[in-house]
């Protein structure tokens, strides 16, 4: 997928264009699942603003973005690297709206720390992806070798995961939400075992600028930023506002996601609270995310663009 959307990157790096504000209402793109989710009141209760398109995958928001036809997306975090990277420095960060959202889940009582996991095999998707990486970042700093200590087994689909933990109890699967959520569901002792989130926070508790593990961003095209400030300004804080909303009101966040269709609201709402939906800006966002680059580029440059981004990628 990630070598689909760069090969698209490099064919419409010079087709950015300028546009024009039209009728004053904002261009955003935003995906189904978790970095959407934020999004979700802005979208209902403010589209005199905002003109919202909704995706299924990344790689059909990121032409609209890049040819201008979108002014702003949420996107993966390490999209926003390669788009930076292929458009020549074209498109900035606003702001990290997801954390992580990868959690190890199990049948039974076994796995209560990583070290748990050593002699085990554990299911995934996402094979020289950003799972991969996390997994990968997360098992060496609990002194885990991924490819000796855990039989990482890798799967072309979540649904293959959740398959081959219900059919052998001995397997563990790293599963997404709201999939992870959803599983619970399937078998009375299907239970969350770890968080990745916390997981690498925990090994990032001493670092002096910590990282954070980032699955969302909200990006903008530099020219829209620079010719239109005040909107890009408004847009900051309304989707501050809407964040906020989602993490006060889970419930009622749920229904307006399952409404425009980004989650079914029954497993939105199950869902919430382990999504980590955020809205982090400023430095802060610059520390959480360039030292999760950082770690992408150590294990996989391609995974960031070939190069990390330019200070002037944060907005």
């Amino acid at each position: 997928m990630l070598r689909k959307i760069v090969s698209l990157m490099l064919a419409l790096a010079m087709l950015i264009l300028p546009a024009a504000l039209a009728d004053d209402a904002v261009r955003v793109g935003a995906l189904k699942g978790p970095t959407g989710m934020g999004t979700a009141q802005m979208a209902k209760e403010k589209a005199d603003r905002y003109a919202f398109t909704l995706s299924g995958a990344p790689d059909e928001l990121v032409p609209l973005l890049v040819k201008g036809d979108l002014d702003i997306a949420a996107v993966p975090a390490n999209l926003g690297a390669v788009l930076y990277n292929n458009t020549n420095g074209a498109i900035r960060v606003l702001a990290v709206n997801t954390l992580g959202v990868l959690y190890i889940v199990e049948r039974g009582d076994t796995v209560h720390t990583v070290a748990d996991l050593k002699g085990r095999t554990l299911v995934t998707a996402g094979k020289g992806a950003t799972p991969e990486y996390a997994l990968n970042y997360i098992l060496r700093g609990n002194g885990l070798d991924p490819e000796k200590d855990v039989t990482i087994e890798f799967k072309s689909e979540h649904a293959e995961c959740l398959a081959a933990v219900l059919q052998d109890e001995s397997v563990v699967a790293m599963l997404p939400q709201p999939i992870a959520t959803v599983a619970l569901g399937k078998a009375d002792d299907m239970r969350i075992a770890l968080d990745l989130n916390a997981e690498w926070d925990a090994l990032q508790a001493d670092a002096e600028n910590p990282s954070g593990l980032i699955t969302g961003i909200a990006v903008a095209r530099a020219d829209f930023i620079e010719n239109h400030p005040e909107a890009v300004e408004q847009f900051m804080a309304d989707y501050a506002e809407s964040v906020a909303f989602t993490q006060e009101d889970p419930a009622a966040a749920a229904a307006v996601i399952g409404e425009l269709g980004i989650v079914e609201a029954g497993p939105a709402e199950k869902a919430l609270p382990y999504c980590n939906i955020v809205f982090i800006a400023g430095d802060e966002m610059k520390t959480k995310l360039s030292g999760y680059l950082a770690e992408l580029f150590s294990q996989d440059p391609a995974a960031v663009g070939g190069a990390l981004p330019g200070e002037d990628f944060y907005y």
